[in-house]
């Protein structure tokens, strides 16, 4: 292994450090944006309107059943 002299070193420290805060930035916007529940629910409106009938229609279902077998 060759021998790296100290300023080529500290060189070397710098390059890493401001990748990783880099890194850290797209990490924490990444992050924000998957946590972001009311940002999910503007982007997936259709998706959630559907899946919140569905499940009005088993509930309605599942009520009717009860009924007729007198619960």
């Amino acid at each position: 292994m060759a021998r790296r002299s100290a300023a080529e070193i500290r060189s070397s420290i710098e390059a890493n450090r401001a990748e990783l805060a880099v890194s850290l930035d797209r990490l924490h916007n990444e992050v924000a944006r998957v946590t972001d529940w009311r940002g999910q629910l503007e982007r997936h409106r259709r998706e959630v309107a559907i899946g919140t009938g569905a499940v009005a229609l088993l509930l309605l279902a599942r009520r009717r059943r009860r009924r007729k077998r007198g619960w």
